[in-house]
């Protein structure tokens, strides 16, 4: 097991669109009662789950302890200003408890005509929406961009603390502007040797811009299977990456996922959300609450 006494690795619970909304209060309990770290919720608007913002707010509602974050909530094609209003409120409620992670579009082709931007434009408009979301949440006054221009911006309650703004993405471009404007990085279907790449990156467009990144600021979403890789996830997997071999990106076991762990540390990764493949699936209650107790086992001992 790889010793990481300089990095803080933490583990959280991933939801997918596999777990329907009536399952989502005895989950939401479940992790508290463990200790669990925290709650992830994916922007996946034609399938059961719940939605980003109402999801966070539902679970915090029940918890004193367990963390909720987005992996990832589209923000080009939403109005910034409204977004800072959302995230200041959830973390007026629940202070340093909310981690909010933003990514360019949607990685599902039907679903992006609901976050409508100029063609070609996706890109700048995710550029100027990061800078009002950073000056709602933290200052007042004007902000005059090329796609927004609001007078007398007047967010409250502002946090106490600034919110950590995270992103997705892996594209040269994607990892620039996280250097240049974010606070951290959450990866998805990525190699350890490519998170590492991506990482440094990151450190050197944030050198650029005269920035640094937080070394603990660094994750990745993984997925573990406890059966098998079935012939639809793989094809899932080479919709995404075909690429890459499934197995690289999909822990086949628990004792793949250590393996895999002790990579991506090694990489300098250190913040996990690690999600199910063929367990959770609604109206399955049972396989869910299998896959919350071999994650508390496996895992909580791992954090440090």
């Amino acid at each position: 097991m790889v010793s990481t006494p300089d990095l803080k690795v933490r583990f959280g619970v991933g939801l997918a669109g596999d777990v329907a909304p009536h399952e989502l209060p005895a989950l939401v309990d479940r992790l508290e009662a463990l200790g669990i770290d925290s709650l992830w919720f994916s922007e996946l608007v034609y399938s059961p789950a719940v939605d980003p913002f109402i999801g966070m707010a539902h679970a915090l509602a029940r918890t004193t302890r367990l963390k909720v974050g987005t992996s990832v909530a589209v923000l080009p094609g939403r109005h910034p200003v409204l977004v800072a209003k959302q995230l200041a409120s959830l973390a007026a409620l629940a202070p340093k408890r909310v981690l909010p992670v933003f990514g360019l579009q949607s990685a599902l082709p039907a679903e992006r005509q609901a976050f409508p931007v100029a063609d070609g434009r996706r890109g700048a408009v995710f550029d100027e929406s990061l800078r009002l979301l950073r000056h709602a949440l933290t200052s007042s006054g004007s902000f005059d961009g090329e796609f927004f221009s609001v007078s007398d911006v007047a967010v409250a309650p502002r946090p106490a603390r600034p919110l950590d703004i995270w992103l997705g993405g892996s594209a040269p471009a994607g990892l620039r502007r996280i250097g240049r404007l974010g606070d951290g990085w959450l990866g998805s279907f990525l190699t350890p040797g490519e998170a590492r790449m991506a990482r440094e990156t990151i450190e050197r467009a944030a050198a650029d811009a005269g920035r640094t990144i937080d070394a603990d600021h660094y994750g990745i979403n993984l997925a573990v299977s406890d059966g098998g890789l079935d012939d639809e996830v793989a094809a899932a997997v080479r919709r995404r990456r075909p690429d890459v071999d499934p197995s690289e990106l999909i822990a086949d076991g628990w004792p793949t996922l250590h393996r895999r762990l002790d990579e991506f540390i090694a990489a300098g990764v250190s913040k996990f959300v690690i999600r199910p493949v063929g367990a959770g699936q609604s109206g399955d209650d049972g396989r869910l609450e299998d896959f919350v107790t071999r994650f508390a086992a496996e895992l909580l001992p791992r954090e440090n």
